[in-house]
Parts: structure tokens; sequence; C-alpha cells
């Protein structure tokens, strides 16, 4: 798709009438110098109703201008808004393990900076259509003036055009180098972000990097971009050069084989003249379209790929009093490459009865969080049932089956609004609660919003939690939630948060090491190698 398409695809209507529009002020153009030719020549004179009619077709220019470039201006940003919400309604429709194999950089950079261009290019697209529209009607003025002629400057103009065509081509091919790398220079900026303190601990490490991964990324993407834009700025002094033979051509050589009259030729020059501004701009916003054409086909192979799994929406409701989960000879295989073997979780077999409180534990790579993704819905089982009080968990109920769930996962994101969760109740409910998470003095709620969530992992955590009991949800799971809180409040949480929960006929699920509180757990769980691990609760206890 290209970007008129898109354009096209948002409202047909005013995309003609902005059309239509930029012909008319494209025209009026090319009259208005006709205009002035015939002053010039002496074939006009300059009376009332002459001046009058050349500022009325002036006004006209200026207001289907005017009115073009505002329509196309809201037909582009409504494209835009368009594919903004589209591309993020596809990635949030996206299965969670399609996403992950996808790479976060490379979404990252598909929403930034392909979308940036992409806005670039619309800023462009009102003027290009004027610029167009110039151009056409000061060819037809010229063919009025003489067709021999017109077919002459069209021939240069063929000429231009398909070797400029060449040459761009070459061009295009520098920018999705660039595109692709890209895709990697914004993997490692991510690095120096999430990666700081490791970088700023490990000197050796910290040069490496920006030698062997930034520089190297970096100055690629740096020699592509010049390479395109170099090649690009080429074919527009090719094209210039071949605009000045032309008047050349007009001034001295047609001259010499036709009778023509000197006045004729010194209208075409003088229009020909004219017609270098928009043909520059022309080719200097080419550039930018390629760069966009580039980013967009880039925006729709990830639009392609996310529409290859796009998740079916919920058909079935699930009631919320369901009492028992099960996991019948469940699986999931994570396929790591030709020349590494797949890891396997389970088969598993398990059942939950609410209210229950079951603790998870194992090794790191033993697959607890694998599970943990399994039974709360976000990876659909390799083989396997997955049951709700015997109702087959399927893509026709899988949605409707993960808004059982309140999950708080190692690495959770806090959102800095309580979205969905702004009633007046709910409010009043999550100040109750900030003073019980002992966060009250750090943080208000107003308007639903959140005064600041800029705090330590543990207490973002109970800012999490928060979010978490004003969900109210059947299943509440917690990944090693407790692991950044101090010891305080970690006893607050094994024996009065996960107590409570299950006096409100909650199931808890807890990813732990804390051996220390495993007495309190009704069940312990333990998986090794993806496998759960026989073993009794003797074991456990102290």
């Amino acid at each position: 798709m290209n970007l008129i398409q898109l354009l096209l695809r948002t409202s047909p209507m005013a995309m003609a009438v902005a059309i239509l529009a930029g012909g008319l002020s494209g025209g009026g153009s090319a009259r208005l110098i006709a205009l002035v030719n015939e002053v010039i020549g002496g074939r006009q004179e300059i009376t009332a109703p002459f001046l009058w009619g050349f500022l009325g077709l002036f006004a006209v220019v200026l207001g289907a201008g005017y009115l073009s470039q505002l329509l196309l201006i809201h037909l582009a940003q409504g494209a835009l808004f368009d594919l903004r919400l589209v591309l993020a309604q596809k990635l949030l429709d996206c299965p969670l393990r399609q996403l992950e194999d996808l790479g976060g950089h490379r979404l990252f950079a598909a929403l930034t900076a392909d979308i940036e261009a992409i806005a670039a290019a619309f800023t462009v697209v009102p003027f290009l259509c004027i610029d167009l529209a110039i151009v056409g009607g000061s060819l037809m003025y010229l063919g009025w003036l003489s067709l021999p002629l017109l077919m002459l400057m069209l021939m240069f103009l063929a000429l231009a055009t398909i070797t400029y065509q060449l040459i761009a081509q070459r061009a295009r091919r520098f920018l999705v180098i660039a595109r692709e790398e890209q895709g990697q220079l914004f993997k490692h900026l991510r690095g120096i972000i999430h990666g700081i303190k490791e970088l700023k601990l490990h000197q050796q490490r910290r040069q490496v990097f920006l030698a062997d991964e930034l520089r190297q990324t970096a100055a690629s993407y740096r020699r592509s971009n010049v390479l395109g834009m170099g090649i690009f700025a080429g074919a527009a002094s090719w094209g210039q050069l071949i605009f000045f033979v032309v008047i050349s051509v007009f001034l001295f050589v047609v001259p010499q084989f036709s009778a023509l009259e000197m006045a004729l030729i010194s209208s075409y020059i003088l229009t020909i003249i004219y017609l270098n501004g928009p043909l520059e701009n022309l080719m200097r916003r080419l550039p930018i379209l390629s760069r966009a054409s580039v980013a967009l086909d880039k925006v729709e192979s990830f639009g392609f790929m996310l529409n290859q799994h796009q998740e079916p929406p919920s058909l079935q409701d699930l009631t919320p009093t369901w009492q028992t989960l099960e996991l019948k000879n469940v699986t999931y295989c994570y396929d790591r490459g030709d020349d590494t073997p797949p890891f396997t979780v389970g088969p598993i077999n398990l059942s939950f009865m609410r209210p229950e409180v079951v603790f998870l534990i194992g090794g790191n790579g033993s697959g607890k969080s694998t599970l943990a993704k399994l039974v709360t819905g976000l990876y659909p089982p390799s083989s396997g049932q997955i049951m709700l009080d015997g109702k087959d968990i399927s893509d026709r109920n899988r949605e409707a089956y993960r808004q059982q769930f309140s999950a708080i996962f190692a690495d959770f994101y806090l959102f800095d609004r309580l979205l969905a969760l702004d009633s007046p109740r709910q409010i009043e409910q999550a100040q109750n609660y900030l003073i019980a998470l002992q966060l009250d003095h750090k943080v208000h709620i107003r308007a639903g919003e959140l005064s600041t969530i800029d705090l330590s992992q543990g207490q973002r955590k109970r800012l999490a939690l928060l979010t978490a009991y004003l969900e109210d949800r059947p299943v509440y799971l917690f990944d090693e939630w407790a692991a950044d809180q101090d010891p305080q409040f970690k006893s607050v949480f094994y024996t009065q948060i996960l107590p409570e929960l299950k006096r409100q006929k909650k199931l808890i699920l807890a990813i732990t090491h804390d051996d220390k509180y495993f007495h309190l757990a009704d069940r312990i769980l333990k998986l090794d190698n993806g496998q759960l691990a026989a073993h009794s609760m003797a074991q456990f206890m102290p």
C-alpha cells in the first residue's frame, strides 16, 4: 500500500475534493502565468475588467490551494491516527509469544520511527499535490502555446523522470538497509537505558558495547542513510541539469531551426523558469516520500506478521463463580532454533480448588514463569486441556478466561492511572488500600491518576498490588512479589495479605523462594526442568 492509497482509504470523497481543488489551484496558477506572458508580450492591455479578473483568479488560486491543503492535512492526520490505532490494536490482539519472538526493539521502532517517517511524508503530501497540479496546468498552457514545443518538452521530462527513477531505486535500496540497521540501533539504545547500571559497573564491557555494538551499528546506519540520501541528491542535481538543458535548447537551439516568434519562445522560457520551483520541490520531497514508503512497508510487514497470529475474539463468557481449575496433560514447547533442542514444560496434570494458597517453587529455568503464563492463558497450551469446572478453555473463550486473573509478574509494568478502575467506589477503596500498604504518605490519587510512580521497586510492587485488589478477580498470581519487600512487609504479605485473599474465596498462586513461609501454603508445587517433581509437604517444613 502506498501513501495515496492510505489517504484514499480514510475518505475517498474528501480526497477527490482535495485533488479537484488542487487541480483548480494549479490550473489557475498556470493561467496567471499565461496572463503575465500576454501582458509582457503586449498582447493584453491592462484594463479595469482585466485587473479585476486577474485579482479574482488570484483569489481562486489561493482559496482552492488552501482548501486542498486543509483537506489533505485532515486526511493525512486522520490516516496517521487510524494507522497508529490499528497497529496498536493488532499488537494487543497478537498472542504474547509471537510478540516476544518479534522483539521489543523492532516493535518499538515500528511504533515510533516508522510512524514518524510516515507522518513526515504526510506533511508534504498537500504541497506535493499542489506542485503536481501547477506542473500539469503549466504543461497544458505550454501545449496551448505550441504542441511541437510541448512534445519536445515532454521528451526531456520523460528522460528526466526515467533516469531519476532508476537512480532513486538504488537510493531506496540503501534506505531499506538503513531501516534494518535502525531496528538494531534501537535495540542497542534500549540496552543503554535498561543496562545502564551494568555498563557503569564494568568499564571494559561499556567500552566494548560502545565500540563493537553501538558504534558499528550507528556507523552502518549513517553510511546507508548517507548513501541513500546522497544518491537522491545526485538525482536531484541530474534533474536540475536536464532542466537547464531544456532552457538552453529553447533559448539557443530552437530559434536556429524554427521560424517561431521570439515572443512565443520567451513565453515558453518564462513558464519553464516558473516550473523550476514546483519541480525542485517535487525532487526535494521525493526522498521523504521514499523513506515513508520504506517505513510503511515495514509497518505493513509487522501488520501482516501480526495478522497471521491474531487471537479470535472471545465468543463465550465465563462466570466468576467457578470452583475448580484443572490442567490435563498440558504441555508447552519452546522452539529454540535448529542448533538447540526445544524446551518443554509438561505434561502437567494439576487441579486447583478455590479458595486455596499454592506456592510454586523451583530453580531458575525450571519453567515456573512459563507455567504461570499457561495457567493465566497468556500462552495457549501446545497440547492438553485447561478447564474451569469441567468447561474446556479454547480460542472461543480464552479472552474471557484471562479475565479471571490478576497477576503481578516479575517484569510487571505499572501504569500511572487507575485505568478502568476509577469509579467513586473504587477510588475510595484505593485510598484505603494506600493506607494499608503504607503508601499514603507518598502517593495520592487525583481524578484516577497516581501522583507518582517514581518509587522503590518494593513500593512499586505494592502499587501494583493495589491495582490487583481493585480488579477483584477470582485468581491472584504473584511472581516473586515479596522478593523486593523489607522483612516487615514480607511478613505482612505472607501472614496477612494472602490469608485475607483466601478468606475472600480467591485462588492464590505464588512463585516464591521464601522457605521461611512455606508452612503457610495449602500446597507446594515444585518444577524441575519443566516437570512437576514428586514431593511431600513435610520436606519443605522446618
